[in-house]
C-alpha cells in the first residue's frame, strides 16, 4: 500500500515537471515574439522621432541621399504582390490537390505528390534566379503584352494590366510568389481532402451526384477549415518573402495601379540597402520597415486566424 502511494506521488511529480517543462517551451516562443517587437521598436524610435510616425508610414519618398524616408511604397508593394500571389496560387493549389486526391492514377500519386512537396522546400533564391532568367523574358515578350492587349478595352482592368512591361514588376513578383506558395496550399488541401470519410462520397454518388459535384459540394465543405488553414500558411510565407521578390520586382519605390510597372517591397528594400546604410537615420528607417512588416504580418495572420476560429466554433470543431 505504501509502495503504491509512493509510486502515485512519483507519477504526480513527473506529470508536474513535464507540464511545467512544456509550459517553459511555450513561454520561450512568446518571449521571443515579444523580444522581436521590443528590439525592432527600440531601433525604430529614432526614425519615428526624426520623421514622425505617421509621416514615415504615409510618406511616399524614399531617397537615402536626401535623408527622405517614406514607407508607403514598400507597404503597398508588399500587399500588392501578396494579393496577386494568393489570387493565382489558391486556384492552382486547389486544382493540384483535387487531381492528386481524386483523379490521379495510383502509380503517379506518390511521384507527383513528392515533387510538389519538394517544390515547397526549394530555397527562395533559386526561385528568384529562375524568375530573373526564365520568367522575366517570357513576361516582357509574351505574357504582359498579351494581357495588355486582351484587357486593354475593359475599364479598370485596362489600368491594372498596363505599364512599362519590362518583366521586372509587381505582376512578375506576384507570379513568382504564387509558384512558391502553391505547394503549401496543394499539400495541405490534398491531405484535407484525403481524410474526407468515404461514406460521405459514396452517399453522394448514390444520390446521383457527379464527381465534380461530390468534390465541390461534399469534399470541400467538409475540409474547408483545413483548406483555409493552408491559405493562411501560404499568406504568411508570401508576406515575408525576400530574395525571390528582390530579383524580379524592379526595386523602385513606386505607388501605381499599373501592375507592369517596377516596384518594391519591405523585404526587398531591406535586403538591398541594409548592408550599405551609412547613417543612423537610414539604418533606423530600415529597421522601422522591418518593424512595420512584423506588425502587418502579425495583424493579417491574427485576423485570418480569428476568421478560422470563428468558422471552427460555428461547426463545433
Amino acid at each position: 500500500m505504501i509502495g503504491e502511494k509512493k509510486r502515485h506521488k512519483l507519477f504526480q511529480i513527473q506529470d508536474f515537471v513535464f507540464e511545467k517543462f512544456l509550459l517553459l517551451f511555450a513561454l520561450l516562443f512568446v518571449l521571443i515574439l515579444v523580444g522581436l517587437f521590443l528590439v525592432l521598436f527600440k531601433e525604430s524610435l529614432y526614425t519615428f522621432k526624426e520623421i514622425g510616425f505617421l509621416k514615415f508610414i504615409f510618406g511616399t519618398q524614399w531617397d537615402p541621399d536626401e535623408d527622405m524616408y517614406g514607407a508607403l511604397p514598400h507597404i503597398y508593394g508588399t500587399v500588392v504582390t501578396t494579393v496577386i500571389a494568393i489570387l493565382i496560387a489558391a486556384p492552382l493549389g486547389f486544382g493540384i490537390a483535387i487531381f492528386l486526391s481524386e483523379l490521379c492514377p495510383k502509380n503517379l500519386k506518390t511521384v507527383i505528390g513528392t515533387l510538389v512537396e519538394i517544390l515547397a522546400a526549394i530555397p527562395s533564391i533559386i526561385y528568384g534566379i529562375w524568375g530573373l532568367y526564365v520568367l522575366v523574358p517570357l513576361m516582357s515578350a509574351y505574357v504582359e503584352p498579351f494581357l495588355h492587349k486582351t484587357f486593354g478595352h475593359i475599364p479598370i482592368l485596362n489600368e491594372l494590366f498596363s505599364g512599362q512591361m519590362f518583366g521586372t514588376d509587381y505582376f512578375t513578383a506576384g507570379v513568382v510568389l504564387a509558384f512558391m506558395i502553391t505547394p503549401f496550399i496543394a499539400s495541405v488541401t490534398r491531405d484535407a481532402l484525403n481524410i474526407v470519410p468515404p461514406i460521405l462520397k459514396e452517399s453522394a454518388y448514390g444520390l446521383g451526384a457527379t464527381q465534380s459535384e461530390v468534390i465541390v459540394k461534399v469534399m470541400f465543405p467538409y475540409a474547408k477549415l483545413a483548406i483555409l488553414g493552408s491559405v493562411i500558411l501560404a499568406l504568411g510565407r508570401a508576406l515575408g518573402e525576400t530574395m525571390a521578390v528582390t530579383f524580379v520586382i524592379g526595386n523602385f519605390p513606386n505607388i501605381t495601379v499599373h501592375l507592369f510597372d517596377p516596384g518594391t517591397t519591405i523585404t526587398s528594400t531591406i535586403a538591398n540597402e541594409f548592408g550599405e546604410a551609412d547613417s543612423q537615420l537610414e539604418y533606423s528607417a530600415l529597421i522601422a520597415l522591418a518593424f512595420l512588416l512584423l506588425v502587418v504580418d502579425f495583424v493579417v495572420l491574427w485576423i485570418a486566424k480569428k476568421v478560422f476560429l470563428k468558422k471552427a466554433q460555428k461547426y463545433n470543431i
